[in-house]
Protein backbone atom coordinates (compact mmCIF):
# COMPACT_ATOMS: atom_id res chain seq x y z
CA UNK A 1 0.00 0.00 0.00
CA UNK A 2 1.37 3.39 -1.04
CA UNK A 3 3.46 4.41 1.86
CA UNK A 4 2.78 8.57 1.39
CA UNK A 5 -0.57 9.10 2.39
CA UNK A 6 -0.23 6.87 5.46
CA UNK A 7 2.93 9.21 6.41
CA UNK A 8 0.72 12.16 5.68
CA UNK A 9 -2.16 10.70 7.54
CA UNK A 10 0.15 10.30 11.29
CA UNK A 11 2.45 13.58 9.96
CA UNK A 12 -0.03 16.66 9.42
CA UNK A 13 -2.03 16.12 12.52
CA UNK A 14 1.20 15.48 14.94
CA UNK A 15 3.09 18.40 12.84
CA UNK A 16 -0.12 20.94 13.25
CA UNK A 17 0.08 20.22 17.45
CA UNK A 18 3.82 20.79 17.88
CA UNK A 19 3.05 24.41 15.82
CA UNK A 20 0.16 24.85 18.52
CA UNK A 21 1.98 24.11 21.17
CA UNK A 22 5.00 25.97 20.41
CA UNK A 23 3.19 28.94 19.40
CA UNK A 24 1.11 29.13 22.81
CA UNK A 25 4.08 28.05 24.91
CA UNK A 26 3.33 24.29 25.75
CA UNK A 27 6.33 22.99 28.44
CA UNK A 28 9.41 22.26 26.36
CA UNK A 29 9.27 18.41 27.44
CA UNK A 30 5.62 17.83 25.73
CA UNK A 31 7.62 19.47 21.81
CA UNK A 32 10.42 16.37 23.05
CA UNK A 33 8.01 14.08 23.93
CA UNK A 34 5.90 14.05 20.49
CA UNK A 35 8.77 15.04 18.29
CA UNK A 36 10.39 11.52 19.37
CA UNK A 37 7.52 9.74 19.34
CA UNK A 38 6.71 10.61 15.55
CA UNK A 39 9.86 9.84 14.56
CA UNK A 40 9.90 6.07 16.11
CA UNK A 41 6.39 5.89 14.46
CA UNK A 42 7.49 7.47 10.87
CA UNK A 43 10.72 4.58 11.45
CA UNK A 44 8.02 2.00 12.16
CA UNK A 45 6.12 2.67 8.91
CA UNK A 46 8.88 2.50 6.81
CA UNK A 47 9.90 -1.10 7.70
CA UNK A 48 6.88 -2.41 10.07
CA UNK A 49 5.77 -5.94 9.81
CA UNK A 50 2.59 -7.97 10.61
CA UNK A 51 2.39 -11.90 11.52
CA UNK A 52 0.82 -13.10 8.42
CA UNK A 53 -0.97 -16.32 10.01
CA UNK A 54 -3.90 -16.68 11.84
CA UNK A 55 -2.08 -18.15 15.26
CA UNK A 56 0.33 -15.03 14.90
CA UNK A 57 -2.25 -12.65 14.60
CA UNK A 58 -3.90 -13.82 17.18
CA UNK A 59 -1.13 -13.67 19.53
CA UNK A 60 -0.88 -10.23 18.65
CA UNK A 61 -4.59 -9.26 19.72
CA UNK A 62 -3.85 -11.19 23.04
CA UNK A 63 -1.11 -8.89 23.38
CA UNK A 64 -2.82 -6.11 22.76
CA UNK A 65 -5.78 -6.77 24.84
CA UNK A 66 -2.63 -7.16 27.77
CA UNK A 67 -2.01 -4.07 27.39
CA UNK A 68 -5.32 -2.74 27.88
CA UNK A 69 -5.54 -4.18 31.03
CA UNK A 70 -1.89 -3.18 32.45
CA UNK A 71 -3.35 0.04 34.12
CA UNK A 72 -5.91 -1.96 36.59
CA UNK A 73 -3.11 -4.25 37.59
CA UNK A 74 -0.03 -1.50 37.59
CA UNK A 75 -1.62 2.16 38.28
CA UNK A 76 -1.05 4.80 38.27
CA UNK A 77 -5.05 5.60 38.99
CA UNK A 78 -6.57 9.25 39.63
CA UNK A 79 -9.92 9.38 41.12
CA UNK A 80 -11.07 5.58 40.41
CA UNK A 81 -10.02 5.87 36.65
CA UNK A 82 -6.74 3.78 35.50
CA UNK A 83 -5.65 4.43 32.15
CA UNK A 84 -1.85 4.60 32.40
CA UNK A 85 1.12 2.90 31.61
CA UNK A 86 4.11 3.59 32.74
CA UNK A 87 7.42 2.89 30.68
CA UNK A 88 10.67 4.34 32.42
CA UNK A 89 9.91 8.23 32.82
CA UNK A 90 6.76 8.24 30.33
CA UNK A 91 3.32 7.38 31.23
CA UNK A 92 1.65 6.24 28.27
CA UNK A 93 -2.29 5.78 27.59
CA UNK A 94 -2.54 2.35 27.22
CA UNK A 95 -5.79 2.16 25.29
CA UNK A 96 -4.49 5.03 22.59
CA UNK A 97 -1.20 3.11 22.12
CA UNK A 98 -3.11 -0.44 21.40
CA UNK A 99 -6.72 -0.30 19.91
CA UNK A 100 -5.17 1.47 16.78
CA UNK A 101 -3.31 -1.70 15.74
CA UNK A 102 -5.74 -3.61 17.67
CA UNK A 103 -8.54 -2.59 15.31
CA UNK A 104 -6.81 -3.31 12.63
CA UNK A 105 -6.29 -6.94 13.79
CA UNK A 106 -9.99 -7.25 14.35
CA UNK A 107 -10.53 -5.84 10.84
CA UNK A 108 -8.82 -9.38 9.96
CA UNK A 109 -10.57 -11.66 12.20
CA UNK A 110 -14.31 -12.63 10.54
CA UNK A 111 -14.62 -15.42 12.79
CA UNK A 112 -13.59 -13.84 16.34
CA UNK A 113 -13.09 -10.10 15.89
CA UNK A 114 -16.46 -9.41 17.50
CA UNK A 115 -15.53 -11.26 20.71
CA UNK A 116 -11.97 -9.71 20.48
CA UNK A 117 -14.14 -6.45 20.37
CA UNK A 118 -16.82 -7.30 23.00
CA UNK A 119 -13.05 -7.94 25.33
CA UNK A 120 -11.50 -4.77 24.82
CA UNK A 121 -15.23 -2.37 25.73
CA UNK A 122 -15.02 -4.96 28.73
CA UNK A 123 -11.84 -3.30 29.72
CA UNK A 124 -12.86 0.35 29.27
CA UNK A 125 -15.47 0.39 31.28
CA UNK A 126 -13.49 -1.10 34.07
CA UNK A 127 -10.89 1.80 33.51
CA UNK A 128 -13.38 3.43 32.62
CA UNK A 129 -12.53 5.33 29.64
CA UNK A 130 -15.51 6.40 27.45
CA UNK A 131 -13.26 7.75 24.75
CA UNK A 132 -11.97 4.49 24.08
CA UNK A 133 -15.39 2.99 24.45
CA UNK A 134 -16.70 5.10 21.62
CA UNK A 135 -13.24 4.39 19.87
CA UNK A 136 -14.50 0.79 19.38
CA UNK A 137 -18.02 1.59 19.24
CA UNK A 138 -16.96 3.93 15.73
CA UNK A 139 -14.32 0.75 15.03
CA UNK A 140 -17.47 -1.57 15.23
CA UNK A 141 -19.78 0.51 13.22
CA UNK A 142 -17.15 0.96 10.50
CA UNK A 143 -16.86 -2.93 10.30
CA UNK A 144 -20.66 -3.46 9.80
CA UNK A 145 -20.78 -1.06 7.06
CA UNK A 146 -18.20 -2.89 5.18
CA UNK A 147 -18.74 -6.42 6.19
CA UNK A 148 -22.52 -6.16 7.13
CA UNK A 149 -21.67 -8.70 10.17
CA UNK A 150 -25.13 -8.34 12.38
CA UNK A 151 -22.60 -9.30 15.20
CA UNK A 152 -20.65 -6.13 14.28
CA UNK A 153 -23.85 -4.31 14.83
CA UNK A 154 -24.72 -5.63 18.13
CA UNK A 155 -20.77 -4.52 19.77
CA UNK A 156 -21.46 -1.01 18.36
CA UNK A 157 -24.95 -0.75 19.98
CA UNK A 158 -23.00 -2.55 22.99
CA UNK A 159 -20.06 -0.10 22.68
CA UNK A 160 -22.74 2.89 22.58
CA UNK A 161 -23.88 1.67 25.82
CA UNK A 162 -20.75 1.45 27.65
CA UNK A 163 -19.50 4.13 26.55
CA UNK A 164 -22.26 6.43 28.35
CA UNK A 165 -22.04 4.35 31.49
CA UNK A 166 -18.29 4.82 31.70
CA UNK A 167 -19.07 8.85 30.54
CA UNK A 168 -20.86 9.16 33.87
CA UNK A 169 -17.63 7.37 36.16
CA UNK A 170 -14.46 8.57 34.67
CA UNK A 171 -14.20 11.85 33.45
CA UNK A 172 -11.38 14.10 34.67
CA UNK A 173 -10.26 17.77 34.67
CA UNK A 174 -8.60 18.97 31.39
CA UNK A 175 -4.77 19.21 30.81
CA UNK A 176 -3.85 22.12 28.92
CA UNK A 177 -2.37 21.10 25.69
CA UNK A 178 -3.45 17.14 26.50
CA UNK A 179 -7.37 16.96 26.22
CA UNK A 180 -9.95 19.26 24.63
CA UNK A 181 -7.33 20.58 22.83
CA UNK A 182 -9.11 22.36 19.63
CA UNK A 183 -11.33 23.41 22.02
CA UNK A 184 -8.38 24.89 24.23
CA UNK A 185 -7.19 26.29 20.42
CA UNK A 186 -10.43 28.33 20.18
CA UNK A 187 -9.73 30.23 23.24
CA UNK A 188 -6.23 31.44 22.21
CA UNK A 189 -6.92 31.84 18.36
CA UNK A 190 -10.14 30.76 16.10
CA UNK A 191 -6.91 30.25 13.05
CA UNK A 192 -5.23 27.76 15.32
CA UNK A 193 -8.36 26.07 16.26
CA UNK A 194 -9.45 25.84 12.45
CA UNK A 195 -5.80 24.64 11.57
CA UNK A 196 -5.65 21.86 13.92
CA UNK A 197 -9.29 20.54 13.25
CA UNK A 198 -8.57 20.24 9.38
CA UNK A 199 -5.15 18.56 10.29
CA UNK A 200 -7.27 15.79 11.98
CA UNK A 201 -9.82 15.87 9.19
CA UNK A 202 -7.02 15.37 7.05
CA UNK A 203 -5.72 12.80 8.96
CA UNK A 204 -8.98 10.76 9.44
CA UNK A 205 -9.95 11.10 5.59
CA UNK A 206 -5.97 9.90 4.84
CA UNK A 207 -6.46 6.61 6.82
CA UNK A 208 -10.02 5.82 5.60
CA UNK A 209 -9.41 6.13 2.18
CA UNK A 210 -5.62 5.36 1.62
CA UNK A 211 -4.48 4.03 5.14
CA UNK A 212 -4.60 0.33 4.85
CA UNK A 213 -4.71 -2.00 2.32
CA UNK A 214 -9.07 -3.29 2.81
CA UNK A 215 -11.89 -1.34 3.28
CA UNK A 216 -12.51 -3.00 6.48
CA UNK A 217 -9.03 -2.68 7.74
CA UNK A 218 -9.53 1.45 6.71
CA UNK A 219 -12.91 1.68 8.35
CA UNK A 220 -12.07 0.48 11.50
CA UNK A 221 -8.75 2.06 11.92
CA UNK A 222 -10.69 5.24 10.62
CA UNK A 223 -13.62 4.67 13.25
CA UNK A 224 -11.32 4.92 16.46
CA UNK A 225 -9.37 7.58 15.11
CA UNK A 226 -13.01 9.15 15.22
CA UNK A 227 -14.07 8.05 17.99
CA UNK A 228 -11.30 9.33 20.18
CA UNK A 229 -11.28 12.63 18.21
CA UNK A 230 -15.53 13.70 18.75
CA UNK A 231 -15.06 12.72 22.60
CA UNK A 232 -12.09 14.87 22.75
CA UNK A 233 -14.15 17.77 21.68
CA UNK A 234 -17.25 16.88 23.49
CA UNK A 235 -15.40 16.36 26.64
CA UNK A 236 -12.21 16.26 28.52
CA UNK A 237 -10.62 13.48 27.09
CA UNK A 238 -7.19 13.76 25.06
CA UNK A 239 -7.06 14.92 21.69
CA UNK A 240 -5.50 12.08 19.18
CA UNK A 241 -2.01 12.94 17.74
CA UNK A 242 -2.99 16.86 17.76
CA UNK A 243 -2.38 17.39 21.66
CA UNK A 244 0.59 15.53 23.67
CA UNK A 245 0.59 12.39 24.36
CA UNK A 246 3.40 9.90 22.82
CA UNK A 247 0.50 7.39 23.06
CA UNK A 248 -1.59 7.71 19.99
CA UNK A 249 1.40 8.95 17.45
CA UNK A 250 2.94 5.57 18.30
CA UNK A 251 -0.33 3.47 18.50
CA UNK A 252 -1.35 4.98 15.02
CA UNK A 253 2.03 5.10 13.72
CA UNK A 254 2.39 1.38 14.52
CA UNK A 255 -1.44 0.31 12.79
CA UNK A 256 -0.70 2.30 9.59
CA UNK A 257 2.66 0.68 9.35
CA UNK A 258 1.72 -3.04 9.24
CA UNK A 259 2.49 -4.52 6.16
CA UNK A 260 2.01 -8.36 5.13
CA UNK A 261 0.45 -10.41 2.94
CA UNK A 262 -2.88 -12.16 4.39
CA UNK A 263 -3.39 -15.67 5.16
CA UNK A 264 -6.22 -18.13 6.41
Amino acid sequence: HALLPRLLALAIPVLAGLAFMTAFGAPPAYLVGNAGALAIALLWLAVGRLPVDRLGRRLLASALLAILALPLLMGPEINGVARWVPVGPVVLHSDMLALPAFAVLVAQEREDGALLLLCALFLTLLQPDAASAFALTFAAVGLHHVTRDWRMGVVAIAGFVAGIVAALRGELPAQPFVERVVVEALDRSGLAALGLFGALVASYLLILFRGRPTAAERFALAGTLFGFGVMALMSNYPSPLIGYGAAPILGYGVALGFRQELSS
